[in-house]
């Protein structure tokens, strides 16, 4: 397929365009899931003039082929498991358990480091969009949905520039709705939409949350 999105600020900049029905609303906060969603989020939420935060979210990679989730964590104990992943390769609950252990030592390195003294915003009743680069299996956006909803939020919505057909349909029936971009055939990967695809740091991740707050507070 040719190339969607020349970056993830340019994919922002055409996923906020998609999210306009949202934008002046005095309810609503923009989430990213770092490290990647963070550039593509920051777009959204200057374009919707509306704050920006993070749900810090961990993948469970599958032993022997990390990049495929077997499930995922997420702040406040959250976590969804990949039930057939887990079946056809066979994983085993010590596995799980080892995996999710290293995991969420991870999780709490991130908000230490993103996050400092932060406090995290108040969520209920308030209208949230969620935001990543791109979806995959959805195993780590659905460990952030389970996290959210247990601070009651008034309406979940979930915005990415792509994602796979079936992934976006199983989300639906969990959201308020579901905004994505493309859903390209056959899906190989999320980087296969865009032309520069390089990993985001932690150093961008907080430069733009700093940008983004000392913008918010102005």
């Amino acid at each position: 397929m040719d190339t969607l999105f020349e970056n993830r600020t340019d994919a922002g900049r055409q996923l906020a365009q998609a999210l306009g029905a949202y934008a002046g609303r005095s309810d609503l906060i923009v989430l990213a899931l770092p490290r990647g969603g963070v550039p593509v989020a920051y777009e959204v939420a200057r374009a919707l003039k509306a704050p920006l935060d993070l749900l810090i979210v961990r993948k469970l990679g599958t032993p022997g082929n990390p990049e495929l989730a077997m499930g995922a964590i997420a702040s406040g104990g959250a976590s969804v498991l990949n039930r057939d992943v887990v079946s056809i390769y066979r994983i085993s609950d010590e596995v799980i358990e080892n995996a999710a252990a290293k995991e969420r030592q991870e999780l709490e390195r991130r908000e230490r480091l993103y996050r400092g003294d932060r406090p995290y915003p108040d969520i209920e009743n308030r209208c949230i969009i969620v935001v990543d680069d791109g979806i995959a299996t959805g195993a780590t956006m659905r460990a952030g949905l389970a996290a959210l909803r247990q601070r009651n939020p008034a309406c979940v919505v979930v915005a990415v520039p792509l994602a796979p057909t079936d992934t976006v349909e199983r989300l639906r029936a969990e959201v308020d709705e579901v905004v994505c971009l493309t859903t390209p055939e056959p899906f190989f990967a999320v980087g296969q939409g865009y032309r520069d695809f390089s990993q985001t740091t932690d150093d961008e991740v907080r430069e733009i949350l700093t940008r983004a707050w000392e913008e918010t507070s102005d």
